[in-house]
């Protein structure tokens, strides 16, 4: 037998005959060229004026199930049993292709574009002038700078659920109707919340919570026309939804705690404050850095209860960025713009989230 390198031996087993290996090879190659033949041939079609060309882009997705299916047949072809295994796999894959990257790369494409859906002209190829006007557009980094403020507002947000949380693990009475009840918020759709609370309750005329402000004392209790305090009247509705979501992580936290850990403490005379500061915090670091990343990556999607309470007002002040992102379609139907904003903001969210989660295990390291 001709030796082999390790790399083909791995994924091709010797005692697949040459002649199917071959044709397996042959089988994938002329799909791949089939479809990327297509997809090029389209693509020039509609933006370079080529006469070759289809109507639409619906034989190029002919051509990409042609290719997965030359694909899966070509892997049992060169590698038998194995091939079989990579079958069941497969689907999922090219489900991942077709709705992840595929797209992701699509949108790509279309922020280097000039299109706006209220324009005769028409999609423009325009490069990286997009990104220039990302660079100079004060509204989108007003957005950005709110997103900083509400990124930071997780950690009062943590606060108060790891209290309610310790409060639902005591010994209190009604504790499994009281868990149910602080567990409705989350319940709620936030579109809801930013029509129940925000244009009903908090209504600055007729609302039950303006009118309790009066009665306190506040003249002209108006929620969203001065910038902090709409600021705040947003992150505090979207914190009465969250809030629970993290309270209920951590109360799993502190049930899986050791009890006996906790009442040799106890025996010892530590107190209560001793028993958090000493025990229970440092015991519940993974389940908190866990949650508070969670939370961090749900509050950078913020974007439902503005559009519907405030629409970014007054003058930004309690934008988002994925609000500022949704305006800029429904308003401008300015697409090339609007997805060019949509990518950057998907670059700078992985570049953060990675960051982030690199210094919470170094942190677990050092804790532990």
């Amino acid at each position: 037998m001709p030796p082999t390198s390790s790399a083909t031996a791995t994924h091709i087993p010797s005692s697949v005959p040459s002649g199917r290996i071959l044709l397996g090879r042959v089988l994938i190659g002329l799909a791949s060229v089939l479809l990327v033949v297509a997809a090029l041939v389209q693509f020039l079609h509609e933006n370079q004026g080529l006469a070759l060309g289809f109507d639409n882009w619906r034989p190029v997705l002919y051509a990409f199930v042609l290719w997965s299916v030359a694909l899966g047949v070509g892997q049992v072809l060169m590698r038998g049993e194995a091939g079989e295994r990579a079958l069941f796999i497969l689907p999922a894959v090219l489900f991942t292709v077709a709705m992840v990257i595929f797209p992701t790369i699509f949108g790509f494409y279309i922020a280097l574009t000039d299109w706006n859906l209220s324009s005769f002209a028409g999609q423009r190829f325009n490069g990286l002038d997009n990104l220039v006007a990302l660079f100079h557009d004060p509204d989108f980094w007003n957005a950005l700078a709110n997103m900083v403020f509400y990124v930071l507002m997780v950690l009062v947000e943590y606060a108060i659920a790891f209290g309610l949380a310790l409060l639902l693990n005591a010994e209190i009475r009604a504790r499994k109707f009281f868990r149910v009840a602080f567990l409705l918020p989350f319940m709620l759709s936030p579109v809801a919340v930013s029509w129940m609370v925000g244009k009903s309750m908090m209504e600055y005329r007729y609302g039950p919570v303006a009118r309790l402000m009066r009665e306190l004392g506040w003249s002209q209790p108006t929620f969203f026309t001065q910038p902090w305090i709409a600021r705040l009247s947003i992150e505090a509705m979207d914190a009465w939804v969250s809030i629970p979501f993290l309270m209920i992580l951590l109360l799993a936290g502190l049930q899986a705690l050791p009890k006996e850990v906790m009442e040799a403490s106890k025996i010892d005379g530590a107190s209560g404050w001793q028993q958090f500061k000493e025990m229970i915090f440092p015991l519940m670091l993974p389940v908190s850095i866990t949650a508070i990343v969670l939370r961090i990556i749900f509050k950078l999607k913020l974007a439902d209860i503005v559009i519907n309470t405030t629409s970014g007002g007054p003058g930004g002040a309690t934008d988002t960025v994925s609000s500022f992102i949704y305006r800029e379609y429904r308003d401008r139907s300015n697409v090339g713009y609007g997805t060019m904003l949509a990518m950057f903001y998907l670059v700078a969210i992985i570049v953060f989230v990675t960051v982030l989660l690199n210094i919470a295990n170094r942190f677990m390291q050092r804790s532990s």
